[in-house]
């Protein structure tokens, strides 16, 4: 029988009981995050949208009033969804859901490439079938693996996405005492990389492809800087943050008109574009979603990413058949709304209905 006393005679110390390990705190599920999302992705159909009618007029209002304006209005006003999906990715890798290590960060990874590969081979396809590409099939698919953007120019995104994720969930896993020596090396081949394809074209003259993986610096800044705005405590810009929609407007003014004066298509780094998508998500930040819409916003935020995938070829069909330059503005307009949300139901409608056939991992 055991003692409680110890060989000396004197009480034996108590056993304390290992501390169980702290529960892990439940993350708040960011509604408004959601929102922002939802509306990055219908911004993105809505900036395509106009930006097929301002082709339609040849990029110049003397071939169509109309059709031109509509469509610069249009294009102008989805600008900011760029800019914001790219803060919520620094949301996401910085504060929302940190990789714990290089595992779990090439897994998020691989459920994003896959996706990549396949709408790569089915945009081909398509472009093959209408017969609207530019080089045989064979040469588009090798080159998309570099990062070439033929014949789904959406795809840009992406390439530029998986390396400014890389680089911050590097930079995080190392704070945290991580020696993450693949994901380092990996980083390291993509900034190289451009300027390697270019030395080795001169010195063996081959047509390499150009190799797209990489991120420029506004990209960049978008998600660091994002990530913080969204990281903020409700009311850090006043009680009613809508109305931050109002100064939004007038950038979103200054962005028409620089793209009708100055240049079309006004680049993402444009300091116009960043005060427009600043107002946009100031306005939105902690916003709070009624309860009985937040089960339909989760999921439409969930299909998000399928509807981005999916729209370009939805809306390629839509202006192909609906659009011309001889519009007048009340008609163009209205088209522009019109198509915008036929493609935005249609896109989301197939993204939700291929995650119930458990097909979201091969599309999106």
């Amino acid at each position: 029988m055991s003692s409680s006393v110890s060989p000396a005679g004197s009480p034996a110390p108590a056993q304390s009981p290992e501390p169980a390990p702290a529960p892990r705190p439940r993350r708040e599920h960011r509604y408004d995050i959601d929102l922002i999302r939802l509306l990055c992705s219908v911004g993105v159909i809505l900036c395509h949208t106009g930006s097929a009618f301002v082709s339609a007029a040849g990029r110049d209002a003397a071939n169509g009033p109309g059709t031109y304006w509509a469509g610069l209005a249009a294009d102008s006003a989805g600008r900011f969804a760029v800019p914001l999906f790219f803060a919520i990715a620094g949301w996401v890798v910085l504060v929302g859901a940190p990789v714990r290590d290089g595992r779990q960060l090439w897994q998020r990874i691989v459920r994003i490439v896959v996706p990549l590969a396949v709408w790569t081979v089915l945009y081909v396809a398509w472009g093959r079938l209408r017969t609207t590409n530019d080089a045989p099939a064979d040469e588009l698919a090798f080159d998309a693996l570099f990062a070439s953007v033929r014949p789904a120019y959406h795809l840009w995104y992406l390439y530029a996405y998986i390396p400014v994720i890389l680089l911050l969930a590097f930079a995080a896993l190392v704070k945290s005492g991580k020696r993450p020596w693949g994901l380092g090396a990996a980083l390291l081949v993509s900034g190289a990389a451009p300027t390697l394809f270019g030395d080795l074209g001169k010195v063996t003259d081959l047509e390499l492809p150009r190799f797209g993986w990489g991120f420029g610096p506004y990209q960049l800044i978008y998600a660091v800087l994002g990530a913080l705005v969204l990281a903020l405590p409700a009311g850090t810009f006043g009680r009613r943050s809508l109305w931050w929609l109002l100064p939004a407007g007038a950038c979103l003014a200054a962005v028409i008109a620089y793209q009708h004066e100055v240049h079309y298509a006004i680049p993402y780094a444009s300091i116009l574009v960043a005060l427009f998508s600043a107002g946009v998500l100031v306005s939105l930040h902690r916003l709070r979603v009624p309860e009985r819409l937040r089960p339909a916003l989760t999921r439409l935020a969930g299909a998000s990413f399928g509807a981005y995938m999916i729209h370009v070829l939805v809306l390629g069909f839509l202006t192909d058949v609906l659009v011309d330059a001889d519009l007048s503005l009340p008609s163009a307009a209205a088209l522009v709304v019109t198509v915008t949300a036929a493609t935005s139901a249609l896109s989301f409608g197939a993204a939700m209905l291929w995650a119930r056939l458990g097909l979201t991992r091969l599309l999106g």
